[in-house]
């Protein structure tokens, strides 16, 4: 297996965009690239740029409240890309008011495949 980096966010309920205190989709897609980035300046010393996805799953909701951890795993290195598996879950959830819990185990809310280039 390759190097793999992993984010953690609270996703503050200014980011919800729909009933339910839904997300939308982009907000993972936003931490993916994220986690991209610091694959990108661990394996080359650059940020590199995000070319394209191959494969995006929505498979469960993130609401606002939530608490989200972001994976990537280096699946492929060529001379200048690097294919990259993604993994976004919600590893707690916001119940009522204040009150959350640590969800074991996690729910897999989106997954993906993409591809970074660097110089």
């Amino acid at each position: 297996m390759g190097l793999r980096v992993t984010h953690r966010r609270y996703v503050p309920y200014a980011h919800a965009h729909y009933a339910g205190s839904l997300v939308d989709g982009a907000y993972a897609l936003g931490l993916f690239g994220d986690v991209a980035t610091e694959v990108c300046i661990r394996t080359d010393g650059d940020e590199g740029l995000f070319a394209s996805y191959s494969d995006v799953q929505f498979t469960a909701p993130i609401r606002a409240g939530d608490v989200v951890e972001a994976t990537a795993t280096v699946t492929r290195v060529g001379t200048r890309s690097r294919t990259i598996e993604f993994t976004c879950q919600v590893v707690c959830r916001g119940t009522e008011g204040s009150k959350a819990q640590v969800l074991d185990p996690p729910i897999v809310a989106v997954t993906a495949v993409g591809t970074v280039v660097v110089p």
